[in-house]
């Protein structure tokens, strides 16, 4: 097969299926991507770059702006895949990340291909991630008819689409019927070969703190540090923890930015505001067991993993983060929200154990109650990793179903 990914910061969830589909000499593998310093080949896969040619429009409607962008990207992408053409590439089979809109115009140039959707999530008003957390509801209809105009680009995806995926079985759900039917649920798939416990681990925090297993570590990831991922309700439980675990560090991995939902108000980061809040609940000796790490190499956050004695997961009913399921794999005793999805993973006593996302109080019990309990946590901890290599390892459960969805797909 002639095989083309397209995503527009490649390779994204296909970090395992593109290289695989690459290792076999029958198949030519092409990317489209918008990173300008793609090198010309990465893992069997040809790179190839493609920029927008404008930015958006001053003044246009707000409502407009998402879908103007995805159109700019969508063009710059077609003319890219009309220079490919023009070489002699002509996919059978293509496989896009439809998020940004890249992909929406691509069956206008190979009508022939097939065309293949990962479908992350379905944007809504009401019941979702919109209006969950009723600290920041925003009460304004307009931003109901945003969000409807933000699901023109998945829409007009629907009637090119051959098949679809979605990496979980809620997630998949948020997609309107009749559609919802075609999507087939695969997961990226986690390492879990190479995500393994680790009881020899050992960090040194700025160089001079050393931590290692025998050490009572708190441990919280996000990408950023916002309320889409319950930063706000882990700050907020810190208090109790530091009081009633005196000896336990915390550690706290991500950025100052906003991945998803709403900027602060002002020049604040939600890092700050939410470190600020409780700040006068915590005293200066206490203030010194907490270590804000940032973005960390991806080796790092792993250490961080597994030198965790308690981790902490929580998320509005959103996209599923792979740190949970890689905490998983590593074995770690898992304090999450009760959310979706995190409920397809984390099965309270069983795999982790599951608070209300809005109760500060009892997610520092069940901390506490977890960092005195080493039976309970190994127990949590050994069944949260069989979980994770049975439903999620990337060799044996979820490689080889993206591969035959794939080659269905082709069929």
């Amino acid at each position: 097969m002639k095989i083309l990914f397209v995503h527009q910061n490649f390779p994204g969830q296909f970090k395992h299926l593109a290289p695989a589909l690459a290792a076999d000499p029958a198949h030519t593998v092409v990317a489209l991507t918008m990173q300008p310093s793609a090198v010309a080949q990465w893992q069997g896969v040809q790179m190839v770059s493609y920029r927008a040619q404008r930015g958006s429009t001053p003044g246009i409607h707000p409502w407009l702006i998402d879908m103007e962008t995805k159109t700019i990207r969508a063009e710059a992408a077609m003319r890219a895949a009309i220079d490919l053409r023009g070489r002699g590439f002509h996919p059978d089979v293509i496989i896009a990340h439809p998020g940004w809109g890249e992909s929406l115009f691509l069956k206008e140039v190979w009508p022939q291909a097939r065309l293949g959707a990962y479908c992350e999530f379905y944007y809504h008003a009401h019941g979702v991630d919109v209006g969950f957390d009723p600290e920041f509801a925003v009460e304004d209809v307009a931003e109901a008819a945003r969000l409807r105009l933000k699901n023109v680009n998945n829409l007009l995806h629907f009637d090119q689409i051959d098949a679809a995926m979605a990496p979980t079985h809620w997630q998949a759900s948020t997609f309107p019927m009749p559609f919802r039917e075609r999507i087939e649920v695969v997961h990226d798939g986690i390492d879990t070969v190479a995500i393994a416990p680790n009881p020899q681990v050992a960090i040194a925090l700025n160089g001079q703190i050393p931590l290692t297993r025998s050490d009572e570590v708190i441990t919280f990831v996000s990408r950023n540090l916002e309320p889409y991922r319950g930063y706000h309700t882990f700050m907020r439980a810190l208090p109790r923890i530091l009081r009633d675990r005196p000896k336990a560090r915390v550690l706290l991995v991500g950025g100052d930015d906003v991945s998803y939902g709403a900027r602060p108000p002002g020049h604040q980061s939600w890092k700050q505001i939410f470190a600020t809040e409780v700040r006068p609940l915590i005293s200066d000796a206490d203030w010194q067991r907490v270590h804000f790490l940032g973005h960390v190499p991806y080796e790092q956050f792993l250490a961080v993993l597994h030198v965790s004695t308690v981790h902490v997961y929580l998320t509005y009913p959103f996209v599923l983060s792979w740190s949970l399921l890689e905490a998983m794999s590593a074995g770690c005793a898992i304090v999450a929200s009760d959310t979706q999805p995190v409920k397809e993973a984390i099965v309270h006593g069983e795999t982790g154990r599951l608070v209300d996302f809005f109760d500060p109080e009892g997610l520092a019990r069940e901390v506490c109650a977890l960092a005195d309990d080493p039976q309970a946590r190994r127990g949590l901890g050994g069944r949260a990793r069989a979980f994770a290599q049975a439903h999620y390892d990337l060799r044996t459960a979820c490689l080889p179903r993206q591969l035959r969805w794939v080659h269905d797909l082709a069929r």
